[in-house]
C-alpha cells in the first residue's frame, strides 16, 4: 500500500502524497514542539515539513523508511526555526511589582502543548534504544529541560532517547557522522543530568484523568477562585515552584508561593478557572473577573504537575495560548 501511494505521489498525486503522510502528521508535530518548545511555532514547522517533503519527494531514494525521511525534513525544519529564532527582538517587560522571585529562569521561550493534539500517539512504540516513556517525554519539566540544550545536542537527544532511532539513522538524518552522534548525545545526557531532580520525597504523579488527579485538581481551582492563599498553598509540596513564562521570575517553597499567591489576589482580584489539559498534565484557562461587569478575561493557562497528592509545580502562560486549547478571549461571568 506505501509503496503504491509513493509511486502514484511522485507522479505528481497530491492526494497520494497525503494518504502517505497522514499517519506521521501529528507525531511530526509533537517532534517539532520537542525541539521548538512553541505549539504554534511547531504546527508552522510542521507544515513546512510536509511542504517540502512534496517538493523534494523526487529526492528521495527510498534507503530509509518514509517516516525516518520525514523525520529528517522536519528536524531539518526545526534547526533553521531556531537559528532564526536567535534573532527575535529584546522582549519587553510589563511594569510589574512583584515579589523578590527565588531565581530567574533560563528558559523564556516555551508554550504548552494541548493534549487534544495528543490523541492517537499513545501507542505509538518508539524504538528499542528508546531511554523515556512518552508520557515523561512530553512533560512541561521534560520540554523545559531540553531548551537548556544546544539545538543540535536537542535533536541528538530527541531522536536517539526519546524515538529510539540508532545512531547511524539519526547521522544520516543530521548529515553527519555516527561518532558526531553519539559525542553530542553524550554531551546532551550530561547536561540533563546535571539538572536538580525533584526531592527524594516526591511521589511519583497519579495516573492522568485518576481520582486523585481530579479531586487535586479541582481542589487547586475551588481555592484559587476563593482567592484562598493559603488554601492553594496548603496543596503544594515544600519545595514547590511557581513559574511565568516569558517572565523570568521563578518561586520556590511554600513560603515565596504564598506572597506571590497574596500578590496575586491583591485588590479583591478575582478569578474563574476553567479546566482543560496540556503536556498530559491537568490544567486551567485563568480568567480575571470584571469587578464592573458580568464578565471575565483571560489571563493566563495554569499548568500544574503533580507529585502524588500534592502539586510540586504551578506554571502560569500567557493569555495568548488560549485558542490552542479551543478556549476563548472572555467568558460570561453571572456570579460576580
Amino acid at each position: 500500500m506505501s509503496a503504491d501511494l509513493l509511486t502514484r505521489a511522485r507522479a505528481g498525486d497530491g492526494e497520494a502524497f497525503g494518504e502517505l503522510v497522514e499517519p506521521y502528521r501529528r507525531e511530526l508535530q509533537v517532534h517539532c514542539y520537542r525541539i521548538l518548545g512553541s505549539a504554534q511555532d511547531a504546527e508552522d514547522a510542521a507544515q513546512e515539513t510536509l511542504l517540502a517533503a512534496w517538493r523534494g519527494l523526487g529526492g528521495f531514494e527510498g534507503r530509509a523508511s518514509v517516516r525516518t525521511w520525514l523525520y529528517r525534513v522536519a528536524t531539518s525544519r526545526c534547526l533553521h526555526a531556531l537559528r532564526s529564532a536567535s534573532r527575535r527582538p529584546p522582549m519587553s517587560w510589563p511594569d510589574l511589582v512583584l515579589p523578590e522571585p527565588t531565581r530567574a529562569g533560563e528558559v523564556a521561550w516555551l508554550e504548552p502543548y494541548p493534549d487534544v493534539l495528543l490523541e492517537g500517539l499513545a501507542d505509538l512504540a518508539p524504538g528499542p534504544e528508546a531511554r523515556y516513556e512518552a508520557t515523561e517525554a512530553i512533560s512541561l519539566a521534560f520540554v523545559t529541560a531540553l531548551q537548556l540544550l544546544p539545538p543540535r545536542q536537542r535533536a541528538v537527544l530527541i531522536l536517539r532517547d526519546v524515538l529510539g532511532f540508532r545512531a547511524a539513522e539519526v547521522a544520516g538524518m543530521l548529515g553527519t557522522t555516527q561518532e558526531s552522534v553519539t559525542s553530542a548525545l553524550k554531551r546532551a545526557r550530561a547536561t540533563l543530568a546535571r539538572q536538580p531532580a525533584p526531592s527524594a520525597d516526591h511521589q511519583a504523579p497519579p495516573p492522568p484523568g485518576s481520582a486523585i488527579e481530579q479531586e487535586l485538581a479541582a481542589r487547586l481551582a475551588r481555592a484559587f477562585e476563593s482567592s484562598d492563599v493559603q488554601g492553594v498553598v496548603c496543596l503544594l509540596t515544600h519545595d514547590a515552584w511557581v513559574r511565568m513564562p516569558p517572565l523570568p521570575m521563578e518561586y520556590q517553597g511554600r513560603e515565596l508561593a504564598a506572597r506571590f499567591f497574596a500578590w496575586a489576589f491583591h485588590n479583591g482580584r478575582r478569578f474563574r478557572l476553567i479546566p482543560t489539559r496540556a503536556n498530559r498534565q491537568p490544567a486551567f484557562g485563568l480568567y480575571l473577573r470584571d469587578s464592573h461587569a458580568a464578565i471575565a478575561h483571560a489571563n493566563g493557562l495554569l499548568v500544574l504537575t503533580l507529585a502524588g497528592p500534592q502539586i510540586s509545580a504551578i506554571t502560569r502562560f500567557e493569555p495568548g495560548v488560549l485558542p490552542q486549547f479551543g478556549l476563548p478571549r472572555t467568558l460570561p461571568d453571572r456570579a460576580r
